[in-house]
């Protein structure tokens, strides 16, 4: 299993307490809630390993963590009821397979154009967070 000692989704802990709240395993991957929730219900599908792209995973595994966002992004539907969510893969800096699922309102926050990535406008205390968490994962199938 490859790792890096630097990332976040690899070593959890203060790295990963700076942007994200783990919520669970998923089969090849682990969900992820962005502390940033100008989307409500904003998570992030993070894969097992530290690769950077996902042609460098088998296509076993590639099927297996689309198999992760489409449950990560089910949980989601039910549990927020969002018009939308919009799905990005980034990782220009960080270098790991992930993919923000992002539930868009259509009378919220930037309804109608792309999701700023970290808007750093809404921040949440920690029975909000975990009411959240407890959301999602009632509703994961």
């Amino acid at each position: 299993m490859a790792i890096d000692n630097n990332c976040g989704y690899c070593v959890g802990g203060e790295p990963l307490a700076k942007f994200g709240i783990k919520i669970c395993d998923l089969d090849v991957s682990q969900l992820i809630l962005f502390k940033e929730q100008s989307h409500k219900g904003r998570c992030i599908v993070a894969y097992k390993d530290h690769v950077s792209e996902i042609v460098d995973i088998s296509d076993e595994d590639r099927n297996k963590f689309f198999a992760d966002v489409n449950r990560a992004a089910k949980a989601i539907h039910k549990a927020f009821n969002p018009d939308k969510v919009n799905y990005g893969a980034y990782g220009d800096t960080g270098c790991h397979l992930h993919m923000h699922l992002v539930p868009k309102y259509k009378d919220g926050y930037e309804w109608g154009g792309v999701f700023e990535m970290n808007p750093q406008k809404v921040f949440l205390s920690d029975a909000e967070y975990d009411e959240l968490i407890k959301q999602i994962k009632d509703n994961l199938e």
